[in-house]
């Protein structure tokens, strides 16, 4: 078993040359700006942490208004980011790439509409595509439970971080979904949580299974009151007595599955094992998209590969291109009764989203 550990904190780092520069100030009521349309709090802290990148980059160029970024500037900058290696010395991947160049994007869109610029350079740059890939890491039912089981249950810490780690396996939502996880949010009995504003600023119920929820029964009965030392209603505490910080749950999910004999890892890899052994167990890709929390089916359909002997098993019972009918095995289908109550369900869900829909 891995004892647990503190997390250090990140620290503030020294002043930059870059502080003083003009754009920063734009940067700030852009950044106000996105939290008053309604986007979270962590949207406009990435959008913060991108542009203050890019700022860098301009004011080395002696860059200091809107008006003397241009679509070249702009090339050279997704140029520069292209080029760019990491301290490792590998490249930043596609999707770093993207979520670097996509608050650029919105901020020169909003400095136009604002008006303070005439044109908008960055109207037609084209970010780069990530080909699809499959997932890298995938766990196993068994990999899952010897990470599972490296938390020493027996102090306070491991038992909070085995609670973390069945949440995050359990219900898949995302790390920055469970830092903000409050009480009030879970039900044990019943064994589901509310996700309050995920991705998209949306709200989700999202199931959380019986093993899950007894570990989190007893981080709360036995563990949080010992780390309660202010009035919050966050769901999981740090050894400070603080919201976990996306980052340190990263942190102490890797560090577990270091511990289980895996390289890499992060709460992702939960996240992805959830959905990939849901559909082993034969779950509609549509209720685990409501369950992830995507908008576009086609972000789910990239964990379908690792069902692939169901699929195989679905083709030979529907392709037309078969040497034989093959009978199914899930038993008999669904009769009117069940149909009908299918529809009255779907029925009364549109209702409800309608009445939501009105005007208070």
């Amino acid at each position: 078993m891995l004892r647990p550990h503190r997390i250090t904190p990140r620290k503030p780092g020294p002043p930059k040359p870059s502080d003083a520069n003009p754009l920063h100030g734009y940067k700030t009521s852009f950044c106000e700006w996105t939290q008053v349309i309604g986007l979270s709090a962590q949207t406009a802290s990435m959008r913060e942490w991108a542009l203050g990148h890019f700022i860098a980059w301009v004011d080395e160029r002696g860059l200091r208004h809107p008006a003397e970024v241009t679509r070249p500037i702009l090339q050279r900058y997704q140029r520069h980011l292209y080029l760019l290696r990491k301290k490792d010395g590998k490249p930043l991947t596609y999707a770093s790439q993207v979520n670097r160049l996509t608050p650029v994007v919105a901020f020169f869109k909003w400095l136009t509409r604002e008006g303070h610029i005439l044109t908008n350079p960055a109207a037609d740059l084209d970010l780069p595509k990530a080909p699809q890939r499959l997932p890298q890491h995938l766990l196993s039912v068994e990999q899952v439970s010897l990470v599972l089981n490296q938390p020493d249950t027996t102090t306070p810490g491991g038992l909070r971080d085995r609670a973390i780690l069945e949440t995050l396996y359990s219900s898949g939502i995302r790390r920055s979904e469970l830092a903000h996880l409050k009480i009030t949010e879970v039900d044990t009995e019943r064994g589901t949580l509310m996700v309050r504003l995920g991705k998209g600023a949306k709200d989700r119920f999202v199931p959380l299974g019986e093993r899950a929820c007894a570990w989190v029964q007893r981080y709360l009965l036995e563990v949080r009151p010992e780390l309660l030392a202010g009035e919050t209603l966050v769901l999981f505490l740090n050894d400070w007595s603080l919201p976990f910080e996306p980052h340190q749950l990263s942190a102490l999910a890797r560090r577990y599955m270091q511990a289980a004999g895996f390289k890499q890892g992060s709460c992702h890899a939960l996240r992805h094992a959830c959905a990939t052994h849901m559909l082993d167990g034969g779950a509609d890709i549509r209720f685990i998209q409501a369950m992830l929390g995507h908008s576009e089916l086609t972000t789910t359909q990239i964990y379908t590969h690792v069902a692939i002997a169901k699929l195989q098993a679905v083709h030979a019972l529907t392709h037309p291109a078969r040497l034989e009918r093959v009978q199914s095995v899930d038993g008999p289908s669904a009769g009117p009764e069940a149909n009908d109550a299918a529809a009255a369900l779907l029925q009364a869900l549109a209702e409800e989203d309608a009445d939501e829909s009105k005007p208070n």
